[in-house]
């Protein structure tokens, strides 16, 4: 009997397909340029229903967003964005002027990230809106070398709320669903914040810029888009060693327990298990934790790099360890 893919798990998937070919399984392609730095690209596609309600989702922010989701795979990179490139489907239903909302929010978004030049392509859709969108950026030869090997104790630091993005697709989800049964427009002032972190996710432009300037190097970044389940699963997995998280040090918007009790949720799990947190998390060497708290306020220190043995594990505050699962991924994949 065939496989199906809820039996495989993404992860496990997408290596097997790596397998029928002569390439193997990246993070994100890079390579070398000829002065030296390091090239990453990056790529996304959104789709309509899948990844984004119209019924609720501005085109601007859209657009906005889409960026962004591409962009801080570059920013985890320790690359300074170059070049995007968007293709937009469009269907039937959308007008002149709802797309050129749409390319407002991306020529905004790439204006505010530095990208150097911006490629536009249309495409008709007979199923919704798609986005799809890459991204181009070059790690400096100077950074790329100075990227030390991570090791034991090294810091796991995230660079805002966790979770929120999650809780506010969920307001906006409890919004629409009344709107439609009674006909009134919701009040969801009390939790703007965490809809605003769904809407239109920020991200600091300059954090590479300041991490060479004050010598700090990552051995290792990621983007969290899936959950920080899955970025410490694909820690894990690329470092060859364990990961040490503490639910008590990880940071939430300041609504997000209270949204928690009214849908019965809790938010460490929107925390590791949801999507769209837009968050950077890098791995820093423990000698420079006084100096990157210094220097990087926004971000908090949750956990840390531990010997293989240990695994990829969430440490409540009774001190007991819980094994770390992602979707898409299976359970023997990354036991230590």
């Amino acid at each position: 009997m065939a496989e199906s893919f809820s039996e495989i798990g993404k992860i496990q998937a997408i290596e097997q397909l790596y397998r029928l070919s002569a390439y193997n399984p990246v993070s994100g392609l890079s390579y070398t340029s000829s002065k030296g730095g390091r090239i990453t690209t990056a790529s996304r596609m959104y789709l309509e229903g899948i990844d984004f309600n119209l019924v609720y989702f501005p085109l601007k922010h859209l657009g906005y967003k889409c960026v962004v989701g591409v962009t801080g795979e570059l920013y985890a990179a320790l690359a300074a964005p170059k070049l995007l490139n968007v293709v937009l489907g469009v269907s039937a239903k959308l007008d002149f002027p709802q797309v050129k909302d749409l390319w407002m929010g991306i020529t905004v978004a790439a204006k505010e990230h530095g990208f150097e030049a911006v490629n536009l392509d249309l495409q008709p859709s007979n199923n919704g809106l798609y986005v799809s969108i890459s991204a181009t950026g070059e790690t400096s030869l100077f950074t790329d070398k100075r990227r030390m090997a991570a090791k034991s104790k090294d810091l796991i630091c995230v660079s805002g709320s966790l979770g929120a993005a999650y809780l506010g697709l969920q307001v906006l989800e409890r919004g629409a669903k009344e709107f439609q049964e009674k006909g009134t427009q919701p009040d969801m002032s009390q939790y703007k914040m965490l809809v605003g972190s769904y809407l239109r996710p920020e991200l600091d432009a300059s954090v590479v810029s300041r991490l060479e300037d004050v010598e700090i190097y990552p051995s290792y970044g990621y983007f969290v888009t899936r959950g920080l389940s899955d970025a410490l699963k694909r820690l894990s997995r690329d470092s060859g060693l364990g990961a040490k998280v503490y639910a008590d040090k990880i940071p939430f918007e300041g609504n997000s327990f209270q949204l928690g009790k009214e849908l019965d949720m809790d938010p460490v799990s929107a925390a590791m298990n949801g999507g769209d947190d837009n968050r950077l998390l890098f791995v820093v060497p423990i000698l420079h934790l006084e100096k990157f708290r210094r220097e990087f306020q926004t971000f908090d220190v949750i956990g840390h790099l531990a010997q293989p043995e240990a695994g990829t594990v969430l440490v409540t505050p009774e001190g007991v360890e819980f094994p770390v699962k992602a979707q898409g991924w299976q359970e023997e994949e990354t036991e230590q």
